[in-house]
């Protein structure tokens, strides 16, 4: 049963009089209210967090993974529930609801198991050498401790597996980090539901009530608030690149800056040889209609531009005819269609784009896959063909010889990733792009869509700004523990007094 209010430190808040209301963009119509958090729930929340931050952070991994694989189970519990309030809220299939459920819960327990089986917080032993000549060798160790409270920003796009027990959360929680939520307005019951696994998984494993806040918020005064108060110790974002930097900005004026992991636009080239055009240029163009429009194109991997070799026109044809072959889908809400028209509008302003495929989509929050085209000239010349359209929307910009593909692939911005389909025969003109692309992007890909993100230990899912403020770190699988921990060195320390 939801009742739209906030979780700050396991107890139900709703200190604020003003309400939001969720809306089910299918039919736009509203469904439940909920409570803004107050000036005074954030500071509650980060104030219990900092309190619990020393006894939670000293436990020992075995304790927190108890809590995390407690956490997993709760949501399962959720059951019907949880699901048919995430399809509501969202406008997306039952299918993809269960596939995010279950990936949100192996997270969690895949962080569990590897803060109990793995040298997670990655520590070296020196030897001491009192006999070494002129000085002698003092002894260390190096461990990693966690940052403090941080708080996560719940994602539009993701209202499980990047939201309130998310990713973000749960390598947090692994870390030792309390914290907390600021859930994204467009999916508050989903959040909700979520956080009361999380308190109740709290209350089972005798961890300290502090560790976990939710807060809901229709604005930025909760996300602002938090990142300004001086107890929050780091930040985890997924959302657009005007978002994400605006944190960044505010989290670098405060008299003590902090990291702020934001994960922000991505356009995903994807390059297309034109010997793997003749051999099976059908496939390939049912492939990236596939992708490209998948979940109404709503993914940060979604390939928005193609590098396409050569002026073979059969394979654009294709390419529209299995675009225009899927149905409009439900965007997440009004604002991100809004976004979606806006954008796309934009840049079929811009000189030389050519429409290929595509409608006005003004129904509701529904969208088709719109297809432009571009010379490869026109795209170097012109940074603003660059610009992410969050939603069903690619570029194909054409180009001649692998020359004009490399001067295109220099004047990328940084991605999270970038996809090679080629043929063997291609590999020795390649080389050149490789050795662009491996300082473009976080994660390059042969012969396969960049939508579908593996969760595992190798994943990358990060990249040069813009799509994330700091490439040296992952948003997803198990590296992702790294942002919330920092190395200490303990020098000549008697065992007794190491904590």
């Amino acid at each position: 049963m939801l009742t739209g209010k906030n979780y700050v430190a396991g107890e139900l808040t709703a200190d604020e009089t003003s309400v939001f209301e969720s809306v089910n963009p299918k039919n736009n119509e509203k469904e439940a209210k909920f409570y803004n958090a107050s000036e005074k729930d954030v500071d509650a929340a980060v104030e219990k967090a900092a309190e619990a931050f020393p006894e939670y952070s000293a436990l020992p991994a075995s304790r927190r993974a108890e809590f995390l694989n407690a956490i997993a189970q709760e949501i399962l519990e959720l059951g019907e529930e949880l699901i048919q309030t995430y399809c509501s809220e969202s406008g997306l299939p039952e299918g993809r609801a269960q596939g995010e459920r279950g990936r949100t819960v192996n997270q969690l327990k895949a962080f569990a198991d590897y803060i109990t089986t793995e040298n997670w917080k990655d520590e070296y032993k020196d030897e001491p050498n009192p006999e070494r000549q002129p000085l002698p060798k003092p002894g260390l160790l190096r461990t990693s401790v966690a940052i403090g409270p941080v708080a996560v920003f719940g994602a539009s796009n993701f209202p499980l597996a990047f939201s309130t027990a998310g990713g973000d959360t749960a390598s947090a929680l692994a870390a030792g980090c309390p914290v907390v939520v600021k859930g994204h307005p467009a999916h508050p019951g989903t959040g909700e539901l979520v956080a009361s696994a999380i308190v109740k998984a709290a209350e089972k494993t005798g961890i300290p009530s502090g560790v976990f806040s939710n807060l809901n918020s229709s604005g930025i005064e909760v996300g602002e608030l938090l990142v300004k108060h001086p107890k929050i110790k780091g930040v985890g974002f997924t959302g657009s690149l005007r978002g994400g930097r605006a944190l960044y900005d505010l989290a670098a004026k405060r008299e003590e800056p902090i990291p702020v992991f934001a994960e922000m636009g991505s356009v995903n080239p994807v390059i297309v040889t034109e010997t793997a055009i003749e051999k099976r240029g059908e496939a390939i163009a049912k492939q990236i209609a596939g992708s490209y429009t998948l979940g109404a194109g709503q993914f940060c991997t979604n390939p928005g531009i193609i590098l396409k070799m050569g002026d073979n026109t059969v394979f654009e044809s294709h390419l529209k005819q299995f675009s225009e072959e899927i149905e409009a889908q439900c965007m997440l809400h009004s604002g991100i269609k809004k976004a979606f028209q806006e954008g796309k509008n934009q840049l079929l302003d811009e000189k030389g784009v050519q429409v290929l495929s595509g409608s006005d989509d003004t129904e509701n929050n529904m969208a088709a896959g719109t297809i432009v085209k571009v010379s490869a000239e026109n795209f170097i010349q012109n940074e603003k063909l660059q610009t992410e359209v969050f939603g069903p929307f690619t570029m194909i910009v054409t180009c001649s010889n692998f020359q004009e593909l490399n001067s295109a692939l220099e004047k990328l911005h940084g991605q999270l990733t970038a996809s090679i389909i080629a043929e063997p025969e291609d590999f020795s003109s390649l080389k050149a792009s490789v050795a662009i692309l491996q300082h473009k992007a976080g994660r390059v890909i042969y012969n396969a869509m960049p939508t579908g993100v593996e969760v595992s230990p190798a994943m990358t899912h990060g990249g040069p700004y813009p799509a994330s403020t700091d490439s040296r770190f992952t948003s997803v699988g198990i590296p992702a523990i790294k942002r919330w921990l920092r190395p200490v060195s303990f020098q000549d320390f008697p065992e007794e007094l190491l904590p």
